[in-house]
């Protein structure tokens, strides 16, 4: 302390002789008025830090026709190797805190058989592209999770559990039905719960547990116990509607409501249709109808059957709650070929600009067609 004062000491006579020493201004010349000398600490203006957030990315259907198995083995050399199929959404999917993927078929053996529409049975390297392009989850409740009964859903989540990739919908075991799925995104706890409207050509569930019928009670008494067990965001994955129908059906719209208006449910996502459906607000809360397929290779393809959207929400934690602050719907176009790939077309790719138009104007009508887009529904800017 002493030094600071001897300096500050000789400083000040320093300024005093200087100043004693100064001429003294002309009579007629203005005064200058010095202002007095202070130190001070600038600090910069008050921030807050931004809310807890995350963003979630769903997709529709993984419908694997045997098509894309052949093109799988020639991507690979022989081997089955379904990367390049999905590698135009990559960079969308792993931007993603939480990417869903809807596996529709089950997934067999490494020695398959390997089948088609109708009883499906997909390779298990499925599975391993799934995992590459950057999905965390899948959810597995379809009409077809039990065309090959209690042996497909087995080897279905094998196949997830070898690629590291989360599961719900279905389950080997009744303690597996009964552990709800629990995520992190950004830190946040996010669970989901997936339900189906029924099973294919009359087949029964081995045991009633291993996978879910959709039904209102069933999906809202699931979320809950998803909720109690530490969720703080649910959403429900439902595969229902009516095939190739771009509206919603009465009973999707009837079901929507009343699970959004439920504290249990934070976001509806739909699959089954194979064409791209609306999306729509209830209760403050968003619905998406049908993400039609993700890839597939139809027999008889009708263009719609190509397109789908990959729908991304951004959650964010309010006073009130966590609530879906944005929301988006990305165009994708299984590009036929040869090859056969995906291409998610809300990027600049290489394309035939005249199919990635009809694409992008059609499921612009379809997805806009409940007053979305006045609810804050976006589409990123194409480049």
């Amino acid at each position: 302390m002493s030094r600071v004062r001897a300096s500050m000491g000789f400083v000040g006579g320093l300024l005093l002789l200087v100043a004693a020493c100064a001429p003294e201004p002309a009579d007629d010349a203005p005064g200058e008025v010095v202002a007095p000398f202070r130190s001070e600490t600038v600090l910069p203006p008050p921030t807050s830090a931004p809310p807890p957030s995350f963003t979630v990315l769903a997709t529709g259907d993984v419908l694997i026709h045997p098509a894309l198995t052949a093109q799988a083995i020639e991507d690979g050399g022989g081997r089955r190797d379904f990367t390049n199929l999905f590698a135009g959404v990559r960079p969308a999917v792993q931007t993603a805190d939480l990417a869903i993927c809807h596996l529709e078929v089950p997934l067999a053996g490494p020695n398959g058989p390997f089948q088609g529409f109708p009883l499906f049975y997909a390779p298990p390297e499925v599975a391993t592209a799934l995992a590459r392009t950057g999905y965390d989850t899948c959810t597995t409740a379809s009409n077809h999770t039990f065309d090959h009964g209690a042996a497909g859903v087995r080897s279905t989540l094998d196949a997830l559990d070898r690629a590291g990739i989360r599961h719900t919908g279905s389950a080997r075991t009744r303690q597996e039905a009964l552990t709800p799925l629990i995520s992190e995104a950004n830190g946040v706890k996010v669970g989901q719960v997936s339900f189906t409207f029924g099973f294919n050509l009359g087949t029964r569930e081995p045991e009633p547990w291993m996978s879910n019928e959709l039904d209102v009670n069933a999906v809202l008494a699931a979320a809950r116990a998803t909720k109690r067990a530490g969720a703080e965001v649910v959403i429900a994955s439902l595969h229902w509607g009516e095939e190739h129908r771009a509206d919603p059906t009465p009973e999707q719209r009837s079901i929507a409501d009343r699970l959004l208006a439920d504290p249990a449910v934070d976001l509806v996502i739909g699959h089954h249709a194979h064409v791209v459906q609306p999306f729509e607000k209830l209760h403050g809360k968003w619905v998406a109808y049908g993400l039609g397929n993700h890839v597939a290779r139809h027999e008889q393809p009708r263009g719609t059957t190509e397109e789908g959207v990959m729908a991304r929400f951004r959650f964010v934690k309010e006073a009130d709650g966590w609530t879906a602050q944005s929301a988006e719907y990305l165009p994708t176009l299984v590009d036929l070929g040869p090859p056969i790939r995906l291409k998610d077309l809300s990027r600049n790719i290489e394309f035939d600009p005249a199919r990635a138009d009809v694409a992008i104007d059609r499921i612009d009508q379809v997805v806009r067609a409940r007053a979305g887009i006045n609810e804050g529904l976006t589409r990123p800017v194409i480049g």
